[in-house]
């Protein structure tokens, strides 16, 4: 029988284990009953169901598979395939992944590694808004890495942020919800259609020779 406190009481009948439990207002409850004689515990059980559910869910919490994923890039990549491949990397960070981005030189390309750190500067760079940078860049063989994690601080103040007017992806804030371009109003008629008509005057007769 162990005590509230921690401390061994020894073995104890179990009516007598009931009433010292009941002498200090808690439960006895039996912590491991495979043992020969089984373990009992004198305990808050309701204070103690509280505490197990607590540890259950940090457990859980911290044992959320976060995925590694990996973007790959050559030293002399376009431009259309740094955009395409950044915004993958950028999507998986905000879905709270992290990202190893390698860089794949091949032949001589492996004596500029310059090269390959500026790509990945640039990476940095481009996903700022959604991560940073874990693990700087650093050569493994052939190939240059760097692991780039979710930044939840930046994640949050971009959401803050109110989006740039001149880019056409932005919401509308006008004042009508954004409805459609808002009608022009109709041209006021011109004078020249509104005014009345003025007599021709004739011209006067010439004078006789």
């Amino acid at each position: 029988m162990i005590g509230p406190d921690g401390s061994q009481l020894g073995i104890k009948p179990l009516p007598e284990a009931l009433q010292l439990a009941r002498e200090q207002d808690l439960d006895l409850v039996e912590v491991a009953g495979q043992a020969n004689p089984p373990v009992v515990k004198v305990m808050d059980f309701g204070k103690y169901k509280y505490e197990e559910a607590q540890r259950a869910k940090e457990s859980r919490r911290k044992s959320t598979n976060i995925s590694i994923k990996e973007m790959k890039y050559r030293p002399k990549i376009g431009v259309g395939d740094f955009d395409t491949k950044t915004r993958k990397v950028a999507e998986f960070l905000s879905e709270g992944h992290k990202v190893k981005i390698t860089i794949m030189f091949r032949g001589r390309e492996v004596f500029h590694p310059e090269l390959g750190a500026k790509i990945l500067d640039s990476i940095a760079e481009h996903v700022a808004a959604v991560g940073k940078v874990e693990t700087h860049a650093r050569l493994d063989g052939r190939n240059m890495t760097m692991v780039l994690a979710p930044d939840k601080r930046a994640q949050a103040a971009a959401k803050r942020e109110p989006r740039d007017p001149d880019n056409p992806d932005s919401p509308d804030t006008s004042p009508a919800g954004g409805a459609g371009p808002a009608e022009e109003p109709e041209a006021a008629p011109d004078a020249a259609d509104t005014a009345p008509a003025m007599p021709t005057a004739s011209a006067p007769p010439e004078p006789q020779g």
